[in-house]
């Protein structure tokens, strides 16, 4: 699997299709880079370049067990790094969950990098409890527990190579439970996203997917951020498992997105000036956003 250097660690990726509207595609927490590759398959079909990607503590890339190495930002700079590496001045880029929240950091960091932005699922605000219940356990298990944890790792890794996504299932207690454990603690240490006044003044044209079955993603965090985004549109996904098990209807949705992305202008650079304190705008904004990035 090919990879580059960052910051003195290995970050690995892998490329599907080829041409030169390229689409970087981020993973969720403690999952791979697989779990996007059915996607990346099929957008490299309709003919764009798709890069798939392991942030540092997941999948190929190295794994250090060290709780600082792990942040939203950091994560951030190594989708830049990636972008340095393949030389692309601009991409698409977008990701579930985890990748969501590293997308939007990645606006706040460089925004002029930015083609587009794919936001499944983020975490924000008022993912704060649902969170707190779902991942709390797991990081005592990955950290406390991490004895027991390595007995349930040796009995994973002879589990064989099972279809698409029991393996990703599988592969999230295959993985040595100490760097685990230290990448959860390091990314909810810091900031989770970027602050609400921040978020406002993104302009890059952005396509965000939610769905109201989940408390872990409540669906009022993806309604918010279509509010805070003034280019943005929003789609309700019947669940978590649509774009996994039944894709036909959000790729077809996310391949028009990419399409418009490219045939546009590209966005303008810098951050726009929010119009009141509450961050309003009219009615008739939020429901025709443009994908013109001005």
């Amino acid at each position: 699997m090919p990879g580059f250097e960052h910051e003195g660690r290995k970050i690995a990726y892998t490329v599907h299709g080829d041409g030169p509207r390229t689409c970087v595609l981020i993973h969720g927490l403690l999952f791979s880079q697989r779990l996007h590759e059915r996607l990346a398959a099929e957008l490299a079909r309709r003919g764009h370049r798709v890069v798939t990607v392991d942030l540092l503590g997941h999948g190929a890339s190295d794994r250090p067990n060290e709780l600082r190495a792990y942040s939203m930002v950091a994560c951030a700079r190594q989708v830049v790094g990636l972008l340095d590496h393949l030389e692309l001045e601009r991409a698409v880029v977008g990701g579930m969950s985890l990748g969501a929240n590293v997308t939007l950091e990645v606006a706040a960091l460089a925004p002029d990098r930015l083609q587009g932005m794919v936001i499944e699922m983020p975490l924000l605000e008022k993912a704060l409890v649902g969170c707190a219940l779902a991942f709390t356990p797991v990081m005592v298990a990955m950290t406390v527990g991490e004895p027991a944890m390595r007995i349930v790792q040796a009995v994973a890794r002879r589990v064989p190579r099972l279809p698409w996504l029991p393996d990703q299932l599988v592969g999230l207690v295959r993985q040595d439970p100490g760097p685990s454990g230290a990448v959860m603690q390091g990314l909810f240490f810091a900031r989770i996203a970027p602050p609400h006044e921040e978020r406002r003044t993104f302009t890059t044209p952005t396509l965000i997917i939610g769905h109201r079955a989940d408390p872990v993603h409540p669906f009022s965090d993806s309604d918010l951020l279509h509010e805070e985004l003034e280019n943005s549109r929003l789609i309700e996904a019947s669940s978590i498992l649509e774009l996994r098990l039944r894709p036909e209807r959000l790729t077809g949705e996310i391949a028009a997105f990419l399409d418009e992305c490219w045939a546009a202008a590209p966005p303008a650079v810098g951050r726009r000036v929010p119009r009141d304190r509450r961050g309003g705008m009219t009615p008739e904004r939020r429901a025709a956003p443009t994908l013109s990035g001005t």
